[in-house]
């Protein structure tokens, strides 16, 4: 079974209460009551979480799977550096080499630096410290940034060590699948969380490919919700930074690459947008450089379309190439469109940490 039908059979089985679900049911009990214990051992020794002394975002999901942390933190590091704040990103850095500590320059690869973080230093610009210790990088990020007034965790909602100010789970069209927790189902952990549950989230965005919104998951007490929609953009980008109409690419011979956690949706966005591929390739999420160094010379004739995220490890394999051998590569973002209101949230959960009132509580945009 390929790489695509193996997650398309997996997204079958947590989508209903089947009996492949039934029979890792066990095993989900299994998985919580670890998870449990390992959640009330940080809430009952305070210690152990470790405060910043700016305030902390972590934005990460409660199901498996690409369910959109990037675009989200992408699109939350625009937005605050438009009200006046300095952010900065941790992030573990899944897929580099290493787990120290490490600065990612604009120039860092995504071996050294992880695929997810790479892609948001080079969109954003701002500090980006990766380190399987979270809370080692955060300090390491403060201090060499002084500047810096509020992180932002990339993924890290099931990472308690580093304390947070704000919690917000990204949901997509999936919403909480089967309700039940991994292996038998989509959760890493229990949804809606139970009655006082410490690192509850306090915002939820639930992302969809169409503009009307699902039934967003059960919110606990306190939760808001917010609905996002995601589709490609009309520009592809090129390794030099070249653009092109996606419509420019109509009717010619694609190829699709994709080393994400869900290929088929990217796929299926390319084929909603009138680009079939007549060959689409599924790579394992976060998928090491030479994954995608072994597809180049299969696109002899075909134009490559593959995601941001694929592109930070592409781009630099081919432009190593010699002219004569470089396939024609582009990358296709992904626009999120996300409801005014949640930044409007954001905002107010932030308005405690604004020395002088930097931002208006009813709505969150800058003022004098």
């Amino acid at each position: 079974m390929g790489r695509s039908s193996a997650e398309a059979a997996w997204q079958a089985v947590w989508t209903r209460r089947g009996w492949q679900a039934r029979l890792l049911w066990p095993l989900s009990t299994l998985y919580g009551l670890l998870a449990q214990r390992r959640r009330q051992q940080f809430a009952a020794d305070a210690s152990r979480v470790q405060r910043m002394p700016v305030p902390v975002i972590v934005v990460g999901n409660v199901v498996v799977g690409g369910a959109g942390k990037t675009p989200t933190v992408l699109a939350l590091l625009a937005h605050l550096q438009s009200a006046g704040w300095h952010p900065g990103v941790v992030s573990r850095g899944h897929g580099r080499h290493g787990s120290g500590v490490l600065e990612l320059q604009a120039d860092t690869p995504a071996s050294e630096g992880g695929d997810e973080p790479t892609l948001i230093r080079r969109r954003s610009g701002v500090p980006v410290f990766v380190g399987a210790q979270r809370v080692d990088a955060a300090r390491a990020l403060l201090a060499a940034h002084p500047q810096v007034d509020v992180l932002l965790c990339d993924d890290g909602l099931q990472h308690y060590a580093l304390g947070r100010d704000l919690g917000i789970a990204v949901f997509d069209d999936r919403g909480t699948g089967n309700g039940w927790l991994l292996p038998a189902g989509l959760l890493r952990e229990p949804w809606p969380p139970g009655p006082g549950s410490a690192f509850v989230p306090h915002v939820v965005l639930q992302q969809s490919r169409h503009a009307t919104p699902p039934c967003l998951p059960a919110l606990p007490d306190g939760v808001v919700g917010f609905h996002a929609t995601r589709r490609l953009s009309d520009q592809a980008l090129g390794p030099q930074g070249q653009r092109l109409p996606l419509e420019a690419l109509a009717g010619t011979e694609l190829m699709a690459v994709a080393g994400i956690a869900r290929p088929d949706a990217f796929f299926g966005m390319l084929r909603e947008r009138g680009l079939p591929p007549q060959e689409a390739i599924a790579l394992p999420d976060h998928a090491a450089p030479e994954n995608f160094d072994a597809v180049l010379p299969r696109a002899s004739t075909a134009t490559v379309l593959c995601t941001e995220k694929d592109a930070v490890k592409l781009w630099p394999l081919l432009l190593q190439r010699p002219q004569a051998q470089r396939p024609s590569v582009w990358a296709v973002p992904l626009e999120l469109h996300i409801d005014p209101a949640f930044f409007a949230a954001v905002d107010r959960c932030l308005l405690p940490h604004v020395p002088g009132g930097r931002l208006s509580s009813a709505d969150g945009q800058q003022t004098a």
